[in-house]
């Protein structure tokens, strides 16, 4: 990977529909150059995908939280099969420290929030907080 591949990714974050056309101003080089470099790095697995980002207002989702879990001993296998069929669950990572899962999930509601919490105590102890507002997205240094 070299400055261009890193721009071309730079420019692919800031908006994945953008026309190879659009890239190639960006970066100074031709349209088939950029689609070469972009089919390279997705052949390579340094582009997985590309995504939607909804608006979960919108969607009626109107509560953003962070979910820690402690599993009970014997618990983290089940949960670990069962997170993914979750739907609330958009992102779940398992970490180190006290907690062996943080998750970040999108609800209607407080009673939905509860309801999912009454799901989760079955696998362990949680802790729960509340997104006031996202500070930084996105902000992967390419460097």
């Amino acid at each position: 990977m070299d400055n261009l591949d890193h721009k071309i990714l730079k420019a692919l974050q800031e908006n994945a529909r953008i026309s190879f056309t659009e890239i190639s101003k960006k970066v100074g080089l031709s349209s088939p150059s950029v689609a070469e470099r972009i089919r390279k790095m997705e052949d390579d697995e340094i582009i997985t995908g590309y995504s939607v980002d909804l608006s979960h207002q919108k969607l009626d989702k109107q509560l953003h939280a962070i979910i820690h879990l402690r599993a009970f001993t014997g618990k983290l296998k089940a949960f670990l099969t069962r997170v993914n069929k979750i739907e609330e669950v958009q992102n779940c990572y398992r970490v180190t420290g006290n907690e062996n899962i943080i998750m970040e999930v999108i609800l209607r509601d407080q009673h939905h929030l509860e309801q999912l919490i009454d799901t989760l105590i079955e696998y362990g102890e949680t802790r729960t907080h509340i997104v006031l507002s996202q500070l930084v997205k996105n902000n992967l240094s390419l460097n």
